[in-house]
């Protein structure tokens, strides 16, 4: 049986390149950055380093404006929680999009439990902000925006530097979550007008353990972990140097492996998305067309009559590694904020799975998944799913390709999308 791995937005494997640079610095160069002795001065010198390799892959004007955290999550809570904090006298109010990634949308929620507010700008059915409405959102108590720069379940790229130059000219710091997109796309915080950006490494072939944040020298901040000076006073604990390390040749290696990345991955995207829809019935992309709006990576796909969590079980057993944008939790389907924010049908939602590239992948594999999916995963479930019996009866009709069946518009809503998670 053939092994693919098809989830690179939860993880990708270290490079072997990025691992022996991580190497030394277990056994031989442990010390801590802290300490003033060579052994810490050589971690030391290696954070520094790091430091410079992650500012020139995202373009900032200085190493000091990175800052090392656990993970693109933590990068989260300390740019909205430390900047709502460090700008409180100011005012109380921050603007974000529907779509963001749970670390922001719940480090809001945190603080306004606080007294913050907070206005979640709406997105389109291909889950696009319009910066026209980010503008409308803005009042003289906003203290921060946030929009992400391309989802991370459905892929699309939101138009940032538009974005940018509004809320620059009103004096708001911009913060952009960056985890789905950084080695997959070309970042530039000068360039997009960012005053604040976050990613996670481990997404593009570097080690898990360490998250970046990029900060704007006029972008305030203040610490939201007490104990220690490191990080410049702005993130207390002690550097986990290793990780940092591979960050930075995990960033190098991005850097110069993206336009073939980019290219390699949009091409079995197209291959595999081509091959999907001509050999499933019924059958959805969800965000944006394949293109300049989406991740040359990403798919996300609602195959209609059955449920995501079992369309991932069953790839699974056919050694086809996905994601679902759906979970069952206390017996209830909860379905994706994102799925839900772009006006997705429920059972849709339901039946939603997330493919994502790599740059390993082979044209061979996208033909394995292809014949794969359709046989032996969307047809196994569907011959178990009453609604695609009822549907094949001609008693409900399709969303994704309705035949005018009159009955549809009252049963399907009220019907079991396939069989129980």
């Amino acid at each position: 049986m053939r092994h693919v791995y098809l989830d690179h937005q939860a993880s990708t494997p270290v490079l072997p390149e990025v691992f022996e640079a991580m190497r030394p610095y277990f056994t031989e160069a442990f010390g801590n950055p802290s300490s003033l002795h060579q052994h810490g001065l050589r971690a030391r010198d290696a954070l520094a380093a790091a430091r410079r390799q992650i500012a020139a892959f995202i373009g900032a004007e200085s190493p000091e404006e990175i800052y090392f955290t656990s993970d693109g999550q933590e990068s989260a809570n300390l740019a909205i929680k430390g900047v709502a904090y460090a700008n409180q006298r100011k005012g109380n109010h921050l603007v974000v999009s529907a779509t963001e990634h749970p670390s922001v949308l719940q480090s809001v929620e945190f603080l306004e439990k606080q007294g913050f507010t907070c206005t979640r700008v709406k997105v389109d059915g291909q889950g696009l902000v319009n910066p026209a409405d980010v503008a409308a959102a803005l009042t003289d108590q906003t203290i921060l925006v946030a929009v992400h720069h391309a989802n991370h379940d459905i892929g699309a790229i939101q138009p940032i530097a538009e974005i940018a130059r509004l809320t620059n000219a009103a004096g708001v710091p911009f913060y952009v979550d960056a985890d789905a997109s950084a080695g997959w796309l070309p970042i530039n915080v000068r360039e997009m007008g960012a005053s604040l950006l976050s990613f996670s490494p481990h997404r593009f072939y570097g080690p898990k353990g360490v998250g970046v944040l990029y900060r704007h020298k006029r972008a305030r901040l203040v610490s939201i972990l007490h104990g220690g000076m490191q990080e410049g006073g702005r993130r207390a604990g002690v550097e986990n140097v290793p990780a940092i390390v591979g960050a930075g040749v995990a960033a190098e290696i991005a850097a110069r492996e993206l336009p073939s990345r980019m290219a390699h991955t949009a091409r079995l995207q197209r291959r595999l998305w081509e091959g999907i829809r001509q050999r499933v019935p019924c059958v959805r992309l969800n965000g944006p067309d394949l293109g300049p709006l989406r991740l040359p990576n990403n798919l996300n796909l609602s195959a209609e009559f059955i449920e995501g969590e079992g369309q991932l079980l069953l790839c699974d057993m056919n050694g086809i590694a996905v994601a679902s944008g759906s979970s069952c939790v206390s017996k209830s389907l909860k379905i994706s904020h994102v799925l839900e924010a772009i006006g997705l049908d429920h059972a849709l939602a339901q039946g939603n799975l997330i493919l994502t590239l790599g740059r390993d992948n082979t044209e061979e594999e996208m033909d394995y998944v292809v014949e794969t999916y359709a046989t032996k995963v969307v047809a196994r479930l569907r011959a178990m799913s009453p609604m695609w019996d009822d549907y094949e009866r001609g008693v409900i009709d399709s969303v994704i390709a309705p035949r005018g069946r009159e009955q549809a518009s009252s049963v399907l809503p009220s019907r079991a999308s396939g069989p129980a998670s």
